[in-house]
């Protein structure tokens, strides 16, 4: 069982969740030669997180509109999947997202054919989850990157910065 955060709010993110009906997963096991995330000082960094449902991409290939490409609001909501996976990676170094002071910086990676130019959009599937979580403290600065491809041909990729209380 996760430890209570020293917030005073023991269980407080839990009860967002299940009032939101999320149920976050297991942590996605490493792909390569990396952790899921570290605790560094304040401060916990997650891996890129892919969208992983239980061990596998749901979805793959790039973003845009057209035959054989993701739509945008799939990709949105692989990026929310990704967030997720990115809390559970928190939650699995700190013990309890009750923990979390704040998301200071999400950055997102969306596999896009050349055309595509909508990555704020489809990042938004995370920031939106987080915000829905955290409230206020889940406002943070953002990236949203178009790239070439990501590995095992996910459409999208997310990493977190979350900052711990004292």
């Amino acid at each position: 069982m996760a430890a209570p955060g020293r917030s005073g709010r023991s269980g407080a993110v839990a009860e967002r969740l299940a009032e939101l009906g999320i149920e976050l997963p297991q942590v996605a096991a490493p792909l390569a030669a990396y952790v899921p995330a570290v605790v560094s000082g304040r401060y916990v960094y997650t891996s890129g997180q892919l969208p992983f449902v239980d061990g596998a991409l749901p979805v793959t290939g790039k973003v845009g509109a057209g035959e054989g490409l993701v739509e945008p609001e799939e990709a949105a909501r692989q990026a929310r999947t990704c967030a997720l996976n990115a809390l559970a990676a928190v939650q699995d170094v700190v013990g309890s997202l009750d923990r979390v002071a704040r998301v200071v910086k999400v950055v997102g990676f969306v596999a896009s054919d050349p055309s595509f130019t909508g990555h704020p959009a489809v990042v938004n599937g995370a920031s939106t989850v987080l915000g829905e979580i955290f409230g206020a403290a889940g406002v943070h600065a953002r990236s949203a990157v178009g790239v070439a491809a990501l590995p095992m041909d996910a459409p999208v990729e997310v990493e977190i910065v979350v900052e711990l209380t004292d």
